[in-house]
């Protein structure tokens, strides 16, 4: 963890202080209780069935759509932790599915509820067809699975939000802010916390994890150079999902205190200190085609690689990350690590209704365009700032 911190400007973890002082309390939590983890074989969703299972739960059952994530997770988790006696299994399913509907129906007792699965990338908004998955996923899902949830009359839903939520300016944001509100219509039915973090760092598919890839295959590294990120690690992402899950009342909204004098850092800066991290020196290049040849022509110990470092010029990209908003109440005293966003159930009923019922619409037609979608998002949140260049990162290196 120390190496892939220095990559992100810190020294120490985020959450150790809490961690250690709520330490009892969450074993407590975990050691008599059933858990369902959704999206549990992503780069978050592992991080947090670790803490689970190393805490000795009762049943942990995991669900994801990726078998082959699956399959590593329990290799990794069998490596580096070894058994529970609890019930502890993985099922390769998609939460969207009958055939999910029939496992909850068969079983579906469950304490808590951790919904880790969502479209997480700005480039998914490209196109119109990625764009209303991301919609069935990051909202869709969640209320169904919600429904679900009160059904079985599980304790608690915890559902995994974004900063990009906060005054959102992309598809992505705007799709888990308005998640949000619906996460606060089921409030009143079941407690539900969330959490809104950071960029982890090396999470699959992102842009860190794509410098992994890269070296690998012996091609360019590539970053931009004007826009700066909040980064926590995949352990610290998984301890602050369980700890928002566990101690979080409800409708709060978990975020890390991370400052944006000491903790903002530009990927560009990562890139390079990610380089010398493993013996290179940047060889910095003009254009894509430049980095391109550099990378084909280096020869076996070459020690300088090829890096271009350019300004971001994409649709969706925010130069500058928040957590909150200031129209929200918080609580920054509650945890010496972790800000809480408290919420009042302030929702309107019919204009979600009316969301969902024209998604469904669109679906039945078979039949939509991203403009109707923007449309669509902005009936719910009349201020979002979106704007389409009509350039997306597909179309960079």
């Amino acid at each position: 963890m120390h190496a892939m911190l220095d990559l992100i400007g810190r020294s120490t973890p985020l959450l150790d202080q809490d961690i250690q002082h709520w330490d009892a309390q969450l074993q407590d939590k975990v050691r008599g209780s059933r858990f369902l983890v959704l999206g549990g074989a992503g780069s978050i969703g592992q991080a947090v069935t670790k803490e689970i299972f190393k805490r000795q739960p009762q049943k942990l059952h995991v669900v994801d759509i990726s078998e082959n994530n699956l399959v590593e997770l329990v290799r990794d988790i069998r490596s580096g932790f070894g058994y529970i006696d609890g019930d502890f299994q993985t099922f390769a399913l998609d939460i969207g599915s009958w055939q999910y509907d029939a496992f909850i129906e068969a079983d579906g007792q469950y304490d808590y509820v951790l919904n880790l699965s969502a479209l997480k990338h700005v480039r998914s908004e490209k196109d119109p067809y990625t764009l209303m998955r991301m919609v069935e996923v990051n909202i869709l899902n969640t209320d169904k699975t919600l429904a679900q949830s009160i059904k079985a009359g599980v304790k608690k839903y915890f559902c995994v939000s974004t900063d990009k939520a906060a005054n959102p300016v992309n598809m992505m944001g705007a799709s888990k802010r308005i998640m949000e509100m619906f996460l606060m219509r089921r409030s009143l039915e079941i407690e539900i916390s969330t959490a809104r973090f950071a960029n982890v760092a090396f999470s699959d598919g992102s842009l860190l994890h794509g410098f992994n890839q890269r070296l690998e295959k012996r091609q360019p590294i590539v970053a931009p150079n004007d826009i700066t990120r909040y980064f926590v690690t995949p352990q610290e992402a998984g301890e602050l999902c369980l700890m928002s899950c566990l101690l979080g009342e409800n409708r709060d909204i978990f975020f890390p205190k991370l400052d944006s004098e000491q903790h903002l850092v530009s990927f560009a800066d990562i890139a390079q200190r990610y380089l010398t991290q493993r013996g290179y020196t940047p060889w910095l290049c003009d254009s894509e085609q430049q980095a391109r040849e550099r990378a084909a022509g280096m020869a076996p110990g070459n020690l300088c690689w090829p890096c271009l470092f350019t300004g971001s010029d994409t649709t969706g990209e925010k130069p500058f990350e928040e957590f909150y908003t200031g129209t929200e109440t918080l609580d920054m005293e509650r945890f010496a690590q972790l800000g809480v966003i408290q919420n009042e159930p302030q929702f309107d009923g019919r204009q979600l209704d009316s969301f969902e019922a024209q998604v469904l619409l669109m679906q039945h037609r078979r039949q939509w365009d991203k403009p109707q979608m923007v449309s669509l998002f902005r009936q719910l949140l009349p201020e979002f700032g979106h704007e389409d260049n009509g350039k997306y990162l597909d179309g960079k290196m």
